[in-house]
């Protein structure tokens, strides 16, 4: 066969194919006997192997995975992917339709089932799949392009010109995670806790094909720029999805009141258990798109969307220990010995019951009977205690004086409800400060988890965070070990070494001063640039920075003050451990000093690209208006911040002036 003959047979090949696959995966209506598609799937197969000039990624063929990746790239979201406000109750969502009508006349609200799964974004340019990012921290995620890729319902391909970015939820089936989780006792291997944490998981293998076996789905809610493209409404949106054969959830409804939203959640409430696949809650958005923008955003969720929680799931069980556990600031956490009982989906066996002052309200005894239940569908709890149901064998609990690990006097701190144990070598300090270091959020040592830590410091390999760095020394001793070679040994060493040029935002978090989280610890990186310079740092210098309160400032400038972290950092650092931030250049502009706040969609840059421009010329951007704003800079469609700004008097700036303005910065 010639080469453009065979050009264009693979062509019409995959069109045919990825027709078939929608009519499968989507519709479930295939048009075509299985015997069909096989002759057609191999078809494509033969003439790629003949013709490999023509192979392409998003071709059905490489579906099935094989890309092993060294780790996930981190992307910078265009636009910030938000979390949604909760409601609990009828109230709630009064209160949501209160808030909304008192900005827009008559508003349509389009209701969506909650899946939980996890939170994506997918890109499509010119038509093709060209990148899946997760949610991250909102701003930053991770490119899984090669696993999402493995999901057959995604079309590779779009009628659809320009860049068009969707959103929506990657999860695992109830029959695909009951299958996962056979398979997975058949190997002796751990159960996944619950369909979310098995989608997530598989989405994380570096080895595509992994993800490809688990046999996990999506469904797609948001068409991020659907304004660009002249659609007006939400559910005109999710038409436009559709027509596109991307997959969309069927069960959503518009409707024009809260009680029709509220018959809609009851109607869903009754059928939850019967659907194939998990939802947690109800998502309620405004229809109209322009009415969105009006209503705007927080600093966290958008004010025009809000999402209705199912109550959580209420079981008995009886009580039979309180254990307590050591983290890696020494808080001491009591957390009850349960009968083993099924909740939300899964085996419960503990719960925690945060501190002295909840068991003593709550009045639990050993040996009561309790109720629990997850919170947030997540983290099990004890509800309360059933006194009705003693029958004279429970014994209240006393709060120990010592601790449980290392035998050390535990102290209550003035104002706190915790205790603490304040020996800073307690064995369980020490492990839980190495699993926070070496995490995902802070140096994200994949290949040194929760076990392997406490299996090399109960052989005296991890004492201190530093010796992570000094594993690479002991590797015939390591080999040796059950459960070890060569080769997972190296793979653990180089994840080491690459740790080491995480940043020093990923440092300062992984270090676990109490009060500092990561979002402190990237405002702290990118204003101190250095280890050194942010351990000179004084509480009154701390506290002039936006978001740096006064517990927080106290909190850093004690632990730098210890002897012992001052050593740690210094052994980090003679380890290679990266001690510094990138240097940004800020340019002494017009802008320097003010605070901006940007809004409605800019034509000539993403919002990201903005506000990193605006940075670079010394202005600080926040995400809402307030008195102490300086200047708004709008794009098209620009609604309740521009109004909000006008009203207030702040200055304003158009999209088009603005970069007329930064031409003058550029070098």
């Amino acid at each position: 066969m010639e080469k453009e003959t065979a050009s264009k047979r693979i062509h019409e090949l995959r069109t045919i194919l990825d027709r078939l696959a929608y009519e499968y995966y989507v519709l479930d209506q295939p048009s075509v006997s299985d015997r069909e598609y096989d002759r057609y799937y191999q078809e494509l197969t033969a003439l790629e192997t003949d013709f490999p000039q023509f192979l392409d990624p998003n071709s059905i063929t490489q579906r099935v995975g094989g890309a092993v990746l060294k780790g996930f790239e981190q992307v910078t979201h265009q636009r910030m992917m938000l979390s949604l406000g909760n409601a609990y109750n009828r109230e709630d969502l009064d209160s949501f339709d209160l808030r909304v009508r008192a900005e827009v006349e008559t508003p349509r609200y389009m209701v969506e089932l909650k899946i939980d799964g996890l939170a994506m974004s997918i890109l499509y340019r010119e038509g093709r799949f060209v990148q899946a990012v997760t949610r991250g921290d909102g701003n930053v995620g991770e490119d899984v392009t090669n696993n999402v890729r493995t999901i057959r319902s995604i079309p590779m391909h779009i009628d659809m010109e320009g860049e068009i970015e969707l959103r929506g939820e990657v999860y695992m089936p109830k029959k695909s995670f009951e299958q996962l989780n056979a398979k997975r006792e058949e190997n002796h291997e751990e159960r996944f806790a619950n369909p979310r944490n098995a989608a997530a998981g598989s989405i994380r293998q570096l080895d595509s094909s992994i993800a490809a076996q688990r046999k996990l789905d999506a469904f797609w809610y948001y068409f991020v720029n659907a304004a660009e493209f002249g659609i007006q409404t939400h559910h005109e949106a999710m038409e436009r999805m559709d027509e596109l054969h991307v997959r969309t959830n069927p069960k959503r409804r518009l409707c024009q009141s809260m009680d029709e939203v509220w018959d809609y959640i009851q109607t869903m409430s009754e059928q939850r258990s019967t659907l194939p696949y998990e939802i947690d809650g109800i998502v309620i958005k405004l229809d109209d798109l322009s009415q969105q923008e009006q209503m705007g955003y927080t600093v966290k969720t958008p004010r025009w969307a809000i999402a209705y929680k199912f109550p959580a799931e209420e079981v008995e069980t009886r009580l039979l220990d309180i254990v307590l556990s050591v983290g890696r600031t020494g808080r001491i956490t009591p957390n009850a010995v349960l009968e083993p009982v099924r909740v939300a989906g899964t085996s419960v066996s503990a719960a925690t019951l945060h501190n002295e002052d909840m068991i003593a309200q709550k009045d639990v005894r050993i040996h009561d009977m309790v109720v629990i239940r997850k919170a947030g569908d997540i983290i099990p709890e004890v509800v309360r205690s059933l006194p009705q149901k003693r029958d004279g064998h429970q014994q209240p609990y006393e709060f120990p004086k010592l601790c449980p690990i290392c035998g050390s006097h535990i102290v209550r701190l003035k104002d706190e409800a915790a205790h603490y144990c304040i020996n800073q070598d307690c064995p369980a300090r020490v492990v839980e400060s190495i699993i926070h270091f070496a995490s995902r959020d802070a140096m994200d040592i994949d290949t040194l988890g929760d076990k392997k830590i406490e299996f090399f410091h109960h052989h005296g390999l991890l004492n201190t965070v530093e010796d992570i760095y000094h594993l690479k020394d002991h590797r015939d001793e390591i080999i040796a070990m059950e459960g070890f070679q060569e080769k997972s040994f190296e793979k653990m060493v180089a994840a080491i070494e690459t740790s080491k040029a995480k940043g020093l935002d990923s440092l300062i978090f992984g270090l676990g001063i109490r009060q500092v989280g990561k979002k402190a610890a990237r405002i702290l990186a990118q204003e101190y640039g250095t280890m050194d310079a942010l351990m000179s740092a004084e509480v009154d210098d701390l506290v002039e920075i936006r978001d740096i309160g006064e517990i927080t400032a106290q909190s850093l400038c004690a632990f730098f003050a210890e002897e012992r972290n001052q050593i740690l950092i210094a052994h980090l650092r003679e380890a290679g451990v990266q001690m510094s931030a990138p240097k940004q250049d800020i340019v002494e502009s017009q802008f320097s000093g003010l605070t901006i706040v940007l809004t409605g969609s800019l034509t000539q840059l993403t919002r990201n690209e903005a506000k990193d421009l605006l940075t670079s010329l010394g202005a600080n951007v926040t995400g809402s208006v307030s008195k102490k704003t300086d200047l708004v800079i709008y794009g098209d469609a620009a609604g309740s911040k521009l109004t909000k700004a006008q009203s207030l008097g702040v200055n304003t700036m158009d999209e088009a002036t603005f970069m007329e303005e930064v031409k003058r910065y550029e070098h």
